[in-house]
């Protein structure tokens, strides 16, 4: 008889074969029953050997279409395929830092309570003073647990969910969805959903993964503006988010003008706050982008949500 399949580990993937395999290496090195977890890949349209690689490991390899992705719709559809109460969403290029990953994620939902996990995003070796920064800032040594009961304590970061590493109870996966009708940012908004539905959302910090993208100050604003964009969209924006997200970019302009290098600080701190002031610029008119035209916030946003 086969052992009940507790986990399901759901990675979509796309031209990237040296990290699939490091990715599947990782999960199948985990200290669990790896009987009771399954892996689904779901493969966008690879021309290179992905498909290949992920087939070396007992996985399961679904395949669309290239311009059949979509980030909520391909994660909807993975889900569907899974077969356990747990649906762990992995982004290819998230390499679990340890063999107590899947241990940490999973064991939160021993509290019936809990509707979706998530862990830390460590950077990876070559990123830049912005990432470092920005992930630090965001993934914390600290176990949270958002309730809904104490949202008044959390400011911007209470809807804040990364499915590049993260877990959510099946049950609770089939009573909200990732948004379809969101391009991107769709944990943001299945966040809001699971919260406003009176479950609780876990940080776990002992659930870490190495992932970060370096970015440039214009691909971070068009990033940023649509963030700003899915924030008004949501309803989520109001004074004490921004008085949070304002005490946040305080403390990291202050902390990259503090932070020592030899006498070259100045010099090498100012790509990073040039970065972050793109961010900021960035959040602002996305977050009152129905002031302008369409074709400027067109050219504005990173991931044509206007399209």
């Amino acid at each position: 008889m086969s052992a009940t399949i507790e986990a399901s580990i759901l990675i979509p993937s796309k031209n990237d074969a040296g990290n699939i395999e490091t990715c599947l290496t990782a999960i199948y090195s985990q200290n669990w029953d790896l009987e009771r977890i399954e892996v689904v890949v779901v493969d966008s349209g690879s021309t290179d050997d992905t498909v290949a690689v992920a087939r070396k490991f007992p996985v399961r390899v679904e395949q669309i279409a290239a311009g059949a992705f979509h980030h909520a719709r391909t994660r909807n559809y993975a889900a569907s395929l899974a077969n356990g109460e747990i649906l762990v969403f992995l982004s290819q290029d998230a390499i679990p830092a340890s063999d107590g990953w899947l241990s940490a994620l999973i064991t939160n939902f021993s509290d019936p309570t809990v509707g979706a996990v998530y862990g830390k995003q460590a950077p990876k070796p070559g990123s830049t003073r912005e990432r470092q920064d920005a992930l630090g800032t965001l993934y914390g040594g600290q176990r949270l647990v958002k309730d809904p009961a104490g949202s008044s304590e959390r400011g911007s970061r209470y809807y804040h969910f990364s499915d590049v590493n993260a877990a959510i109870r099946r049950s609770v996966w089939q009573a909200t969805k990732f948004p379809e009708d969101f391009k991107v940012f769709e944990d943001l908004g299945i966040a809001k959903r699971i919260l406003d539905g009176g479950w609780k959302i876990v940080y776990e910090p002992r659930a870490c993964v190495y992932h970060s993208h370096n970015h440039t100050a214009i691909g971070l604003f068009k990033r940023y503006f649509d963030i700003g964009f899915t924030f008004q969209r949501l309803g989520i924006w109001n004074n004490q988010t921004g008085r949070s997200m304002l005490k946040d970019a305080w403390s990291l302009f202050r902390k990259k003008l503090a932070r020592p290098n030899g006498n070259k600080t100045p010099k090498l701190a100012g790509p990073a706050i040039r970065q972050d002031i793109a961010k900021s610029a960035g959040m602002f008119l996305g977050l009152n982008e129905r002031f302008l035209p369409l074709g400027l916030k067109r050219r504005m946003s990173a991931y044509r949500v206007y399209d």
